[in-house]
């Protein structure tokens, strides 16, 4: 968050746990040097989260649509976030593999996650898709793969927003609604 957003919180809310997948996009990373992956499964454990799934994919298009769909019709996962993929080189793939599972594109997620990275690193954000949306219930958000990215992402937007006692409103509260017609 920056100065002049300081995150409140309603302490008179109990916490809800939501339920993760995790999924790392990379060409070159295994679980040995998953180092984004480890910080987000870290930072989701610390906030009191469920870690309810947690993959290693290449930058496979088709393979990454098909682990999203698993996710999105599993029950038991609320959210997908993604590290990697985001980039502008050819294999990067992985907005590309959610924006078309969007039913409605969380747009400000994008703008909010560039205005966090510009004070990281300046104008090198424009290398970024950043994206989020929402598919049958289920938030789907595709980060960056550097660790900084990572960190920016989580703790300057998704620790919040995935708090249902984050003021004036979050994500969480509405998750009940997401599938009314």
């Amino acid at each position: 968050m920056t100065s002049t957003t300081t995150p409140r919180l309603d302490e008179t809310r109990a916490f809800v746990p939501v339920r993760i997948a995790l999924l790392t996009v990379s060409d070159t990373r295994d679980a040995s040097s998953d180092s984004s992956g480890d910080t987000l499964a870290a930072r989701i454990a610390e906030a009191g989260h469920i870690l309810a799934a947690r993959m290693i994919l290449r930058d496979d298009l088709a393979r990454i649509t098909a682990q999203i769909r698993g996710w999105i019709d599993d029950p038991l996962i609320d959210v997908v976030i993604a590290t990697g993929g985001t980039g502008l080189t050819g294999r990067d793939v992985t907005v590309e593999a959610f924006r078309p599972l969007f039913e409605k594109e969380i747009d400000g997620f994008s703008v909010v996650f560039h205005q966090i990275s510009y004070g990281q690193i300046g104008t090198s954000t424009l290398q970024s898709r950043a994206c989020a949306g929402v598919a049958k219930g289920t938030y789907l958000f595709a980060l960056p793969g550097s660790p900084g990215a990572v960190k920016d992402g989580w703790d300057g937007i998704l620790k919040w927003q995935l708090d249902i006692r984050h003021k004036p409103c979050n994500l969480v509260e509405i998750m009940p609604r997401l599938l009314e017609r």
